[in-house]
């Protein structure tokens, strides 16, 4: 596990500038697409940078994007390995600027433009032409776990197949008696899936359930939602979603996440006070990153605890003490948070004027900044914390606490990235994975 503990993510000041310098003539050239950037910023705290897709771009820009650390992956297309960066397509005359959206149709609309989708409904794949002149092209796309940049015909079959396992996902039974006939159910719909439409539409579409289940339960993450559709962009910024599970279940949640693609990356530790961390696991194929949680020992790092059966600690920490009282991320509990790509001044202020409160951030660098919302406090069943007290993980005081007042269960993060850094932050995760430990939560009000 040490090369896991060891990130070589690093800002690229260079790539990021060329990037700005592209996106700085796309908007000097066009007066609709300055609005569009200045409209998504003022009213949902989106940059238009960070929707960036893929661009197509001149012979002579192509060069200079090489020179910059782009590497040509494919016939006629670079991509950047070591950061954050758009595609670099081979392109004409003009510079095309492709932008992603959960959906292109809702794009259209609420934007109020006209425009011709171009794809079929509920396919891998859809885009829209929506602004051209001045030597500039603007796109949206709509990715249904698509990697590629054509159109391929999915035919009526498969997107009916897509839709029936997308509400199969999103209806999923989360509540059982015994946890392993939770994960054994969850992943026979995600390998029934994966058998009809493959595995990376599958991993699409069961994050756009996870998402769902989430915001119900989280304030926070269904008010921005209604202010990112009504710009029409939807959960097209999200940098990582996060995942709760006990030591118990670990090695199954891990198991479920790779069936969908994703792969172990690197490890964080908040430390020995905290006696926790994070697995963090990419899906390279459609660029999703996940943080899964669990209480560990120090000596738990020189093993892959990732794949192993471990044996329960004399106390719950963070991780556990959540799970124990709000049950597995992957069943009930659902997602701890979801990380969203922001101007991160314009969305703290945004959301402060709509009541909610954010906690102090865990990392303020100039290529990284990521705080939470104060969390959203959610009931807990009395009988988990008798249980936890009788077992010595709360104190007589903590376990009345949660009894009459719940915990806090979910939040939105709030993280913005420049510099096009993939990495995070390690001494700010410990601070933060110490802070929200619930017990250290139970006696804060929150305002709003």
């Amino acid at each position: 596990m040490d090369h896991q503990r060891m990130p070589a993510w690093e800002p690229h000041p260079r790539a990021e500038a060329l990037v700005t310098e592209l996106l700085d003539e796309v908007l000097a050239r066009s007066r609709r697409a300055r609005a569009l950037a200045d409209d998504l910023r003022g009213s949902c705290g989106v940059r238009l940078r960070d929707l960036i897709d893929h661009v197509l771009v001149p012979r002579d820009w192509a060069r200079r994007f090489q020179d910059a650390g782009w590497e040509r992956v494919e016939s006629g297309v670079r991509r950047h390995r070591g950061g954050r960066f758009p595609a670099v397509l081979d392109g004409n005359r003009d510079i095309e600027l492709a932008i992603r959206v959960e959906s292109v149709a809702t794009f259209v609309e609420a934007q109020g433009l006209d425009a011709r989708v171009v794809g079929e409904v509920h396919a891998p794949y859809r885009f829209a032409d929506v602004l051209r002149g001045d030597g500039v092209l603007i796109s949206v796309v709509e990715r249904n776990g698509f990697p590629g940049f054509d159109l391929s015909a999915a035919g009526p079959e498969l997107i009916r197949a897509a839709q029936i396992h997308q509400q199969t996902l999103r209806t999923r039974r989360r509540q059982f008696a015994h946890p392993l006939d939770g994960f054994d159910h969850t992943e026979r719909l995600v390998r029934a899936a994966i058998d009809d439409i493959g595995r990376h539409w599958t991993c699409d579409l069961f994050l756009r359930a996870e998402r769902e289940y989430w915001m119900v339960r989280c304030e926070a993450g269904r008010i921005q939602k209604q202010r990112q559709d009504a710009a029409g962009i939807g959960w097209s910024n999200i940098d990582h979603h996060t995942y709760d599970a006990s030591r118990q279940y670990f090695d199954r949640t891990i198991k479920l996440l790779e069936m969908l693609g994703y792969e172990c990356r690197e490890l964080f530790y908040a430390g020995h006070q905290a006696g926790w961390g994070s697995q963090i696991l990419e899906q390279p194929v459609i660029g999703s990153t996940i943080f899964a949680d669990i209480d560990l020992a120090p000596h738990e790092l020189d093993f892959d605890f990732a794949h192993t059966a471990l044996d329960p600690l004399e106390r719950h920490r963070r991780a556990g003490l959540w799970c124990a009282m709000h049950g597995e991320s992957m069943l009930e509990a659902g997602l701890n948070h979801v990380a969203g790509l922001y101007d991160q001044r314009e969305l703290r202020s945004q959301l402060h004027g709509l009541g909610i409160v954010m906690m102090k951030p865990f990392s303020d660098l100039p290529h990284l900044y990521q705080e939470l919302t104060a969390g959203q406090w959610l009931p807990v069943d009395p009988d988990h914390v008798d249980a936890l007290e009788r077992e010595g993980h709360l104190d007589a005081q903590e376990a009345e606490n949660f009894r009459l007042r719940g915990a806090i269960g979910c939040h939105l993060e709030n993280i913005e990235r420049n510099d096009g850094f993939k990495g995070f932050n390690q001494p700010g995760i410990d601070e933060v994975l110490q802070v929200i430990d619930p017990r250290r939560t139970v006696g804060v009000t929150t305002a709003g």
